[in-house]
Formats: C-alpha cells, structure tokens, sequence
C-alpha cells in the first residue's frame, strides 16, 4: 500500500541530518558551537517515521481490512540493512589499522549489536554518555537510534493492529495514554536515569506516537484546516520552534523531556499544516532539501564514522577538516543512494 509522496517531509528529513551532522562536526563561529541542539535532529526523524508508518498500516486496514506483517518487514529490512551493511564493511579495515585491540573488540560488538538492532542497549550499559568526546570515538554510537526505531516496528504494529481489529472506538485513548505515559516517563527519568532515558524506547516513544496521531486525524479525515491564515502562520511557527532548538538546545537541558515537546511540536506542525501554496511548504519542496532528504538515511549512516575515525587520526581537527568531512559524506551518500538504496 503507497502512500501519497510529500516532498516537504523530505524537505523535513534534510533539516533533521542536517542539524544531527552540524552537531557531531562540532561546527563553530568565533569559537561558539552554533549547532550545540542539532540532537534533536533525531527526534525530528522518530516523529516522521511514525506518522509515515502508522499512515502506511492503517491506509492498509482501512482499504483491504488486512495487512501483511512479513510484508512490512521485508521492507523494513531492505530499507535498513543494505546500506548499513556497505558502512560496516567499509568501516572494517579502517577499526583494524586505527583502533587499539581494546578499542577494536569494543567496535565489533557495538557492530554486532547494531545488525541485531540493540545497540542502544548496548551503548546504555556500557556506561557511554552520548556526546562526550568519547562518544564521538565510538564509529557505531549513531546506531543507537536505528536500534530504537526498529524496535517501535517489531511491536507497534502487532499493537496497533489488535487495538485496530478488536477495540477500534478505543484506538485514539490508547494512542493518547501511551503518548502522555511515555512523555512523563521521560521527564521523570532524563532527571534520575539519564542514559536510559536518551537511549532506550520507552522515553522515545511518545515521540514516535506523536506522529501515529497525526497519522490517525489525517485517516479520520481531518487531514488539514481551512483556515487559510492558520495554514500559513502554523508551518512557520514550527520552523521557529525547530530552529531554536537546534541553535539554543544544549547538552545541559534535560532530553528527551518537557523541553523536547518544543521541536516536536514544530514538526507536527509542519506535517499537519503544509500545504502547496504555503511558503514553508515551497522551501522544504525544493530540489536542495528535497534532495538531501532522499540521501539522509545515508549521510547519517556515513557521518558518524567518518568523523569519529578522523577524529582518532587527528585528534585536534580544524574547522576546515570539518567540511572536508561533511563533503565526504555527501559523496559517499550520493553513491550508496544511487546504487545501494
């Protein structure tokens, strides 16, 4: 089941690799670091995923009643392992000549745990704090999030189909009380548990359901207002709340938490209220955006290694470097796009 393509998601993808690579590059002006939020980039990527795959799995209930789990599955798999697959082997010899043998077996584990989608467990009790100089080591930490997000697709759809089949009328209050649940969970434990928190999927959920409920409204046929001057400022407030996370986030705020519903909250906007004649709309529909929205699964997979073994080859690497590796990335990207995804 085809969902109907919207160029300005991708648009919003390209924001989301963006901030996430300007904030591993460590790019800074004067010797301040402007990207010091782009993390949440991530958070902009979960809240895309779940309007995207609960759109998908409930376009595919409501036209043929079924749905096919080895299907989606399939697919999953295909999306995901191929390019990841070229990254590791590609990453291989680069670990062997530049990693000590401590060094070395921790980054075949952390590879291992990546394949089987567990690396954010892996991360979390190891004791690694994301965003440390020694995370920005570690080749493999960016997995953290795919492990997370996959995860979310074994479970949420056997849930989301049961409640669907079985308790319908009850499908948004139980959207809704894992939403507020999740939320809750992490404000409490961003304060007393952090890496859990940042890592693991229960304080990452109410992220990916925030876009299941938009997925939901957009199945019960209130896809959008008419209200023209909604329809306009809405889209353009979400960039605003997106932008100032990006720029004025810091490793010190409590995340995901409270503070995280800001930049969620933007993209809900955005994918709830664009429409073709809006402006934002027409900016994040361009070929620029666009076209680095469709090679951002590989710039994120690409970036962290990149970097990281950089970072070990040189271990003060001047803002030059930086570019010079962000340039790579696209590169790279650009080829495993065309010939990998």
């Amino acid at each position: 089941m085809k969902i109907n393509y919207r160029p300005e998601i991708d648009g919003l993808r390209a924001i989301a690799v963006l901030s996430v690579i300007f904030y591993h590059a460590q790019l800074k002006l004067f010797d301040y670091e402007i990207f010091q939020g782009g993390f949440i980039g991530v958070d902009i990527f979960f809240v895309i995923s779940g309007y995207l795959i609960s759109l998908l799995i409930l376009k595919e209930l409501e036209t043929t009643g079924k749905f096919s789990f080895s299907y989606f599955y399939e697919r999953r798999a295909r999306r995901i392992l191929p390019a990841l697959i070229v990254v590791i082997v590609a990453s291989l010899p680069l670990g062997w000549i530049y990693l000590l043998p401590e060094g070395f077996i921790e980054f075949i584990k952390s590879i291992l745990y990546s394949l089987g989608f567990t690396s954010n467990f892996y991360f979390h009790f190891s004791g690694l704090q994301y965003g440390t100089q020694d995370g920005l080591l570690k080749p493999f930490l960016h997995t953290w999030s795919l492990s997370v997000e996959e995860q979310f697709y074994i479970f949420f759809p056997i849930i989301l189909i049961i409640i669907y089949n079985f308790f319908r009328k009850y499908l948004l209050t139980v959207l809704l009380f894992g939403f507020i649940s999740s939320l809750l969970i992490a404000e409490w434990s961003s304060r007393n548990y952090p890496s859990a928190s940042f890592y693991l999927l229960h304080t990452r959920m109410w992220e990916l359901i925030a876009g299941s409920l938009l997925a939901y409204f957009e199945i019960s046929g209130k896809r959008l207002t008419k209200n023209n001057r909604l329809n306009f400022i809405l889209p353009f407030l979400g960039v605003l709340f997106i932008g100032y996370a990006i720029f004025f986030f810091n490793d010190k705020i409590f995340h995901p938490s409270f503070y995280t519903v800001l930049p969620v909250l933007g993209v809900c906007l955005i994918i709830w209220f664009s429409n073709k004649d809006e402006l934002i709309t027409k900016i994040l529909s361009t070929k620029i955006f666009v076209g680095i929205g469709l090679i951002s699964y590989s710039m994120y997979l690409w970036h962290y290694p990149i970097f990281a073994f950089a970072r070990i080859k040189s271990d003060i690497p001047s803002q030059y470097d930086k570019f010079e590796w962000i340039i790579l990335t696209i590169l790279l990207s650009i080829i495993s796009y065309f010939f990998i995804e």
